[in-house]
């Protein structure tokens, strides 16, 4: 299953978010035990090459998970998550990617805030998961720089042509428009649309597969929680 990077379910109100895909298992991470050591700051998490996840980390992406979906993901799937960050961050690196404006985390934040219906709702619900204002937005620019990247990577490679976006019409689109009972706009009016959508699970596909076949090529270590030495 692909793990959402931003935010990959997080921000699908603002940025294409990855799609799970039922039935398919991730390869196991390697477990080992806490050391003393590692508790007296910041538990160290996971190992990943010569790096490392904090238990920080986790208890931060947790938070703003809880925040956007209500619940936050097992603490394996986070460590996955901020693996598959690790790989993406390594990517940007090298490409010296542009990171997102003032002006693109101001939206996504403005827009993460109108979901909750009113300011006050959205700064108790911050404060309920343990998350300032700062701590919000950095996580978006975050959020953004990554599925940017991603986009920016895989799109020039998922080409959509006309008999696709007519069988998603067909089989998809008109379906769920006649289930809810809403009128069908002709496919000349949907067609752009249509188009997006496509190549963004075609996106999706791509990045998927490239982050399984890198993170099988990394040692990453996950530590137990809470493990004795």
């Amino acid at each position: 299953m692909l793990r959402t990077l931003f935010i990959l379910g997080w921000l699908g109100w603002f940025v294409s978010a990855m799609p799970c895909h039922p039935g398919q298992q991730d390869p196991p991470l390697a477990t080992v035990a806490a050391s003393p050591d590692e508790h007296t700051v910041d538990g160290v998490a996971a190992r990943i090459e010569d790096d490392i996840l904090t238990e920080s980390e986790v208890r931060e992406l947790a938070a703003f998970q809880e925040l956007v979906d209500g619940s936050a993901k097992p603490r394996q799937e986070l460590i996955r998550e901020l693996a598959d960050q690790w790989i993406v961050r390594g990517e940007i690196q090298t490409a010296k990617y542009p990171l997102p404006t003032a002006t693109d985390v101001d939206r996504a934040y403005a827009q993460l805030a109108s979901q909750f219906g009113s300011s006050e709702e959205f700064s108790k619900r911050c404060a309920a998961v343990g998350l300032a204002e700062a701590a919000v937005r950095r996580l978006l620019q975050q959020q953004l720089y990554l599925s940017r990247f991603l986009d920016f990577r895989f799109r020039p490679a998922a080409q959509i042509d006309a008999k696709q976006i007519e069988s998603y019409y067909n089989d998809q689109f008109v379906p769920q428009l006649k289930a809810k009972n809403q009128p069908v706009p002709p496919l000349d009016d949907v067609e752009d649309t249509i188009r997006e959508v496509l190549i963004q699970q075609a996106i999706n596909d791509r990045a998927t597969r490239w982050l399984d076949d890198t993170r099988s090529r990394l040692k990453i270590d996950v530590v137990t929680h809470g493990a004795q030495p």
